[in-house]
């Protein structure tokens, strides 16, 4: 299972997750990023990849967990 996961501590609001995830991110007011937290699936897998390679403050990132 994927998912895409944001590290507080270095987001700084560019928004371009956003752009290349409007399925999974959304913006708030103050244009940080809310993630819907569901799955990415195998289709969804390069533009999230692509996300987390854009993100200027590398604050995305993909995570990867096994289901047991």
């Amino acid at each position: 299972m994927n998912k895409l996961e944001i590290d507080w501590t270095r987001c700084d609001r560019h928004g371009l997750c956003a752009g290349l995830m409007p399925d999974d991110v959304l913006l708030d007011d103050w244009g940080f990023p809310v993630l819907r937290g569901r799955e990415i699936t195998a289709g969804e897998l390069p533009d999230a990849r692509r996300a987390v390679l854009a993100c200027p403050a590398l604050a995305l990132r993909l995570s990867s967990e096994s289901v047991s």
